[in-house]
Order: structure tokens, then C-alpha cells, then sequence
């Protein structure tokens, strides 16, 4: 299907206006009841771009609903974080969500990070500001409460690289408004104490995560990237099946260069799933592909976007 990209100048007046439930401390209370009954308010079918005001700042977001959007029936959401100097419209062509959302009947969106070059404050050295990347992703999924009749039990982020290393920030902030995360060649700090709400104990999170293991920006088995020590990924997933209180653990079948290691018998049926790229650079796994001369090798042998849509419908928010 051809899609439009449409730009759409619309901005709301005050962050409270839109979304008086952040005026609490974020993450404490679930979203509001979504509005079912009315259109969509943008056209179906195409990808949209739109802004918000939130914490007094003009916040960007490209938003597709699929041509079979129901505004009667409840409908999942998925939020897709662009990389470190990428954009919205880059994730989308990545990641190739939206062609998946026509597909499946969902509706995504792809919010835009802040300063130059485009980045999330995803709460490590190197990216991190003054800006409130968490409260705005919860902000912007409560905003488009008011908009579209959302299931609040079927909320999804995922996100590319940087995007990745914020999808894990909101994983650990905000666990108990998100039913599962999933992240991509991602920058992650080390679980720890850290990784927890302020306000309450953690809801164990499902999480699903694909890496190469050459990828040549965010190094496979760890190291520095943005003056920032990261773990290696295999010691990120295990302290996530940790937190999560799985278990067991075991391979997964192997796909070509694709191998995986399952964290099962999880608290909260939080399961955790690390698929391991052999060979595979800093690409979206199946997706569209940036340059490999700058970033490394794509591999095909499994559609990562399909993979996160699967682990995602089989783990609503309880």
C-alpha cells in the first residue's frame, strides 16, 4: 500500500491539559479509559506528523493508524524509539512497524528525541540531559488515550541502538504501564539497584532484545560507547531473568546465524529473550538497511519486527 507522509502542524496548548494524570508521580496510576466511538482524528493508512507540548517543550512524533482501525473496538499500541542522530522517519523505515501495523491492526508511533543530534536521555553517560525522555513517552501513550480507543493491557516500546538503551530506562521506570519492551542493537547500563520505580517495587517486565555480535558501535560483549561502560549483552539479558526471577533458561532454535537463550518459569510470566546475530552489525535484524560499510553486515535469516510483534501479543499487561 502506498503510504503518504502527511506533516501536520498541531500543538497542544499545556502539557497538564493533555495529560492531567502525569501531574501525579509518573507511572503510579494506569492510563486513563481510552475514547472509543469517535474517528480517528488523523487519516488511516497514512504517517502522520504531530506534536505536542510536554514539560514546556515542542515534541515531535510521526503516527500511523492502519486502514482497519476500529475506533469501537480496543487497540494495541506500539511505540518505536529512533537511534542515537537518527529520527522517526528513519526508525519507520528500519523497523518497517508500520507496515507490520496494517497487517496486524495496531497503531504506531515513532516519538522524536531532543537536541543535536537527536538522542534520548536514556540515563548513561555520553546522552544524558536535562531533558525527561520518560516522562514524555508516558505522557505522549497517556495523550493518545484521549485520541484513540487504546487497550491499555496491550501498551508496547521498543527501540533501535540509543532508542534501545531508553526502551530499557522506561523498562525499569515504568513497568507497570508497559506490558513488554524490546530492544534492538541497544546501549545498556548494568541492572542493578537502579533498575527499579521510585515510587513502588518493580512489576517483573517481559523483555525481548536482538544483537550482533559484530556490531561495530555498541560491541556485542561490552565496553565503551558515549564515555559510557556498558555490560556485555549476554550479562545484560541473564541480570534481566534475574530481576525478572526466572527460572530456567535454555537455547532457542537456531535460525541461520540467529540463536537465542530463553528465561522461562518467570515471575509474572516475565519471560526474557536474547536472540544473538552471529556476524551481524548495527542494523534492525530483517529490516530496512542502513549502510554496511559504516554500521556492519544485515542478516536476513529472521524478521526481528515480526519476532517482537509475536513475543509482544503473547504477553499483555496482567
Amino acid at each position: 500500500m502506498l503510504r503518504k507522509l502527511a506533516s501536520i502542524g498541531l500543538l497542544l496548548l499545556t502539557f497538564p491539559f493533555v495529560m492531567p494524570a502525569v501531574g501525579q508521580t509518573v507511572g503510579t496510576e494506569p492510563y486513563d479509559p481510552p475514547t472509543c466511538g469517535q474517528p480517528s482524528p488523523v487519516t488511516p493508512g497514512e504517517l502522520v506528523e504531530l506534536e505536542l507540548d510536554i514539560d514546556d517543550r515542542d515534541r515531535s512524533y510521526l503516527i500511523y493508524v492502519p486502514t482497519g482501525y476500529d475506533p469501537n473496538v480496543e487497540t494495541p499500541l506500539v511505540v518505536s524509539l529512533h537511534g542515537f542522530s537518527s529520527s522517526p522517519t528513519q526508525q519507520d523505515a528500519a523497523s518497517q512497524w508500520s507496515t507490520l501495523a496494517e497487517t496486524e491492526n495496531f497503531i504506531v508511533v515513532y516519538p522524536q528525541g531532543t537536541g543535536f543530534p537527536l538522542r534520548w536521555n536514556a540515563g548513561y553517560a555520553g546522552v544524558d540531559s536535562d531533558v525527561d525522555d520518560v516522562s514524555f513517552i508516558d505522557g505522549l501513550i497517556a495523550f493518545l488515550f484521549y485520541d484513540f480507543c487504546l487497550d491499555s493491557s496491550r501498551v508496547y516500546v521498543n527501540g533501535f541502538s540509543n532508542g534501545g538503551g531508553m526502551t530499557h530506562r522506561i523498562a525499569c521506570e515504568i513497568p507497570d504501564r508497559i506490558a513488554a519492551v524490546g530492544m534492538m542493537s541497544g546501549a545498556y547500563p548494568l541492572i542493578d539497584s537502579t533498575c527499579e520505580p521510585e515510587w513502588a517495587a518493580p512489576r517483573t517486565i517481559p523483555v525481548i532484545a536482538f544483537h550482533g555480535t559484530a556490531d561495530p558501535v555498541v560491541p556485542y560483549e561490552g565496553g565503551e560507547f558515549m564515555s559510557a561502560g556498558l555490560p556485555s549483552i549476554a550479562t545484560w539479558a541473564e541480570a534481566w531473568g534475574a530481576r525478572n526471577g526466572c527460572a530456567t533458561s535454555a537455547s532457542t532454535e537456531t535460525t541461520g546465524a540467529v540463536s537465542g537463550m530463553q528465561y522461562t518459569d518467570c515471575e509474572g510470566g516475565a519471560d526474557v529473550i536474547l536472540y544473538t546475530v552471529e556476524g551481524g552489525g548495527h542494523q534492525w535484524t530483517g529490516g530496512g538497511e542502513f549502510p554496511e560499510f559504516i554500521v556492519g553486515e544485515m542478516n536476513r535469516d529472521v524478521n526481528a519486527t515480526e519476532l517482537m510483534w509475536e513475543f509482544f501479543s503473547a504477553h499483555p499487561l496482567n
